[in-house]
């Protein structure tokens, strides 16, 4: 199929170049020139892993172009919209990028291409989309009466690090149709990549439009609760790793995003359920728990921030190592990172910085490059050299294994506060290292226990337990 793109951020550039490389011709489009020069030269503006390869492949193959002009777009059959909604300052979705495009792509389509709106959007946005570009061809004499404007809603479950494995193989597809000719055509194009025809969920466009806002809601919502039972866990003596075994082992709740850290980021999950929140206000529909998540997420940032400044005796004249900056491992997003928050919090309460991150480091230049108390590191030994604690912030597997001895002797002091839980307190004890997780007790956890053995309460204090 001749297939058109347009924007390409980490969801179009991962669309286009993963169906260059099922075999179609694809032609994504960018305002950016640098950005297409940078992209016809076979590198990618952010890291991604495995996509520079399939880039470059398109690029060789010529099944994959780039361009500035959306004239480029006359012969395509499918016309994908991945531009960006990010959040206007009252939280709703900034969609004038979306429109934007929608606008121009009528001023140029094909009238019978179809035009499929994978950006995330307010639900009923691709009935205004349908809108716009009957209004486009309208005004090009090539809109009739009987004639209908062919658009779809095909929401993206891309992550961060995983996305080109993701759309090769994914969980499942959401087609949001008004046809059924359009929707034979999404089924066409996706059907080499889905094992089950189960997979390919068909539906009307609004319904898909929520399930996008609805997934990363529901999987916010977990990690905000497992970290606010991680705080009760700390403040009860329980471990919060215990805990999630017994959760996951429910196959009403499945282990999925219950490990408990240092809170959630990235450019979806706040700004999703920020944005259907705002939509929810605006139709007058009371949603308490979804207002709530967001909260308790940058909650649980700055207990962190209070748990370090405690076990400190304070953060003025401190200087506190920092192992992971990106929101999650395989990517060097910074967007609503946690390491942004609590890096914040702590220069403001008079600490200096230092930093490291494998993949994010060109990205916290930019971000801290006015603030002379954060110094970004070569390496994570360097990072913490005379530093008076270290927080680990994002589960690199660079940071799995570390040299707990060599750790002890660069650290100035002896703190250890693991963010996310990658280490076993056993293991950083030994070093001579004073451990602190999320939830979890200030040793190894306890061995399973027998009839009649006793294990310390919360206040200490010894308790039999007579199975």
């Amino acid at each position: 199929m001749r297939i058109a793109v347009i924007g390409t951020g980490y969801v179009g550039l991962v669309t286009a170049a993963c169906l260059a490389q099922a075999g179609h011709e694809v032609l994504a489009i960018d305002r950016d020139a640098m950005r297409v020069q940078m992209l016809h030269d076979g590198q990618v503006p952010f890291y991604e892993p495995g996509l520079a390869g399939l880039v470059q492949q398109g690029v060789g193959q010529g099944r994959l172009r780039f361009e500035t002009a959306m004239a480029a777009v006359s012969m395509a059959q499918l016309a994908f919209i991945c531009v960006g909604t990010p959040p206007r300052p009252d939280g709703a979705a900034d969609m004038h990028q979306l429109f934007d495009a929608a606008r121009e792509l009528a001023a140029w389509m094909a009238p019978d291409c179809l035009v499929v709106q994978k950006s995330t959007a307010p639900i009923g946005t691709a009935d205004r989309v349908a809108a716009a570009v009957q209004d486009g061809l309208a005004q090009r004499g090539l809109a009739r009466e009987q004639q209908r404007v062919r658009v779809a809603a095909n929401p993206e479950f891309l992550r961060e690090g995983t996305a080109v494995r993701d759309f090769g193989e994914p969980d499942r597809v959401v087609i949001g149709v008004e046809h059924v000719d359009d929707a034979r055509l999404l089924r066409e194009l996706y059907r080499p990549f889905v094992s089950q025809a189960t997979q390919l969920l068909v539906m009307d466009r609004r319904s898909a439009e929520l399930a996008k806002y609805g997934a990363n809601s529901m999987l916010a919502a977990r990690v905000a609760l497992i970290n606010e039972l991680a705080r009760i866990a700390q403040a009860t003596g329980a471990d919060i790793e215990q805990v999630r075994a017994v959760l996951g082992s429910d196959p009403r709740i499945g282990p999925q995003f219950l490990a408990a850290g240092c809170g959630y980021g990235g450019s979806c999950f706040p700004k999703d359920v920020q944005a259907l929140g705002v939509l929810a206000d605006c139709l007058g529909v009371d949603v308490p728990m979804l207002h709530a998540i967001n909260g308790s997420n940058e909650l649980h940032k700055r207990h962190l921030v209070e748990r370090l400044s405690q076990a400190l005796g304070g953060l003025a004249g401190r200087t506190v190592a920092i192992w992971g900056l990106s929101f999650k491992p395989e990517t060097d997003d910074l967007r609503e990172a946690p390491s942004r928050t609590v890096i914040d919090l702590v220069v403001e309460r008079g600490a200096c910085v230092q930093a490291f991150d494998p993949a994010a480091m060109q990205a916290a230049a930019r971000v801290w490059a006015d603030v002379p108390q954060v110094r970004l590191c070569e390496s994570p030994m360097h990072a913490a050299r005379d530093a008076d604690a270290l927080v680990l912030l994002t589960e690199w597997a660079h940071f799995r294994e570390p040299d707990f001895a060599a750790l002890a002797r660069s650290l100035r002091g002896h703190l250890v506060l693991d963010g996310r839980n990658l280490w076993r307190a056993a293991q950083v004890q030994a070093a001579g290292l004073r451990y602190l997780g999320v939830g979890r007790p200030g040793s190894e956890a306890l061995a399973p226990v027998s009839a009649g053995s006793a294990v310390p309460a919360a206040d200490g204090r010894p308790v039999l337990l007579a199975l």
